[in-house]
């Protein structure tokens, strides 16, 4: 008999089967472990129900997914059903809400009068004394009512398509509480009015279960980006020429990414190493213009390139969240409780929208840097002399149904 070998990576369990049981899993087995584990870590339907009761027993949250997907056109409904008890709640009234907003700070900072969340969008539904709400029902609906029982009152909610996916900006190790970001929660809570900012709401009184927005790669994908540089030295009549290219304009979080390098070194100089490098780029457009670059990758590779030569070859390189544990606000694709997650998907804009509403914009680029050396009057010379840059488009690949 063979043996079975499991990893807990931060995503999932991952297996290998092997034949010989004195086959033992290398570290070589286990890096395959992250890189298929962030990979594969694309939100999916589940047959799991979320559940969240309040502290005093009366409300009872269901949810069939947690995941809801940006269709560009149309973005998946919230179907969700609240079980309420109607006892003892006199004047009060029940209702549920959902609510895009993006966080910039800590909680426990309120407490000095400051508000670090800011509401993007919100809707309220009266469930309780009924005021109307009457969704058509679904599948998803009659599973959570038989759940939830005599009970349960459906409710669903229609997400706009102007509003950005969820992303989370990574907190450093000593940070606490709510990490910072676009997040979509659905509150259920027990009040007279719908937003009153004069009426305190109990935390007893509330449940709330946090969603994610996301989106997927397009089925149809173009071709890839290209750059080219020729440049010139002092005391050189003749240039070096640098091409870089993609074969793709998508590539999806967790695979290789392969990039065709062509050089053609007129001069005498010597090209030592080729270095690339990914960066990504975070733009907080919400509350300020703030934006900061942050290095996801680095990699040099030893091709030595003689004077009067040609150079062609395909580079390769995976950008990894796994690689980037440590650098506090790093924009990652939004994050459930502790549950991992991965590098943030680039964001698609679409003609007409309003950036403020995104609320954080991320981007990537690629650069190629020929590592020139002088020799002589002129030096050594840096990476940056010989650089072009791609833009790197990162998402997760649509599902097969």
């Amino acid at each position: 008999m063979g043996q079975r070998c499991e990893y807990k990576t931060r995503h999932l369990r991952v297996s290998f089967a092997f034949s010989d049981n004195s086959r033992r899993p290398t570290r070589e087995d286990q890096q395959i472990a992250v890189i298929f584990s962030e990979q594969r870590n694309i939100p999916t339907m589940s047959d799991k129900v979320y559940k969240k009761t309040s502290g005093n027993g009366q409300l009872t949250l269901y949810l069939g997914k947690r995941d809801y997907v940006d269709h560009i056109d149309t973005v998946d409904a919230v179907d969700g059903v609240l079980k309420i008890d109607p006892t003892d709640l006199g004047d009060r009234k029940v209702w549920v809400q959902l609510a895009c907003a993006f966080r910039y700070g800590r909680d426990d900072l309120d407490v000095i009068g400051l508000s670090f969340r800011k509401d993007i969008w919100i809707q309220h539904i009266q469930l309780y004394p009924d005021a109307g709400h009457k969704p058509t029902l679904t599948e998803m609906h009659d599973t959570l009512l038989k759940k939830a029982g005599e009970q349960g009152h459906a409710f669903t909610f229609n997400i706009p398509t102007n509003l950005p996916c969820s992303v989370t900006l990574q907190p450093g190790p000593d940070d606490k509480g709510k990490a910072c970001g676009v997040d979509f929660e659905v509150k259920a809570y027990l009040a007279k009015a719908a937003e009153d900012p004069d009426e305190k709401i109990d935390k007893k009184d509330t449940c709330r279960l946090v969603i994610r927005k996301i989106q997927f790669a397009p089925n149809n994908t173009g071709s890839g980006q290209k750059a080219e540089l020729c440049k010139s030295f002092m005391m050189s009549d003749k240039p070096v020429l640098l091409e870089a290219s993609l074969d793709k304009d998508i590539y999806y979080h967790g695979d290789p990414i392969p990039i065709k390098v062509n050089v053609k070194n007129e001069t005498n100089k010597v090209v030592k190493k080729i270095k690339v490098t990914i960066d990504q780029t975070t733009d907080v457009v919400l509350y300020s213009a703030d934006k900061y670059t942050k290095n996801v990758l680095c990699e040099e590779f030893s091709e030595t390139i003689e004077g009067n030569a040609n150079f062609e070859n395909t580079l390769t390189i995976t950008p990894l969240l796994a690689n980037n544990k440590e650098k506090r606000g790093l924009a990652l694709d939004g994050r459930l409780k502790d549950e991992d997650t991965n590098l943030a998907s680039t964001t698609i804009i679409r003609p007409g929208m309003d950036k403020e509403m995104l609320g954080i914009l991320v981007s990537y680029k690629i650069k190629v840097n020929l590592m020139v050396s002088g020799g002589g009057l002129l030096g050594g010379l840096t990476a940056s002399d010989v650089t072009v840059e791609l833009p790197l488009t990162l998402m997760h690949p649509k599902p097969t149904e």
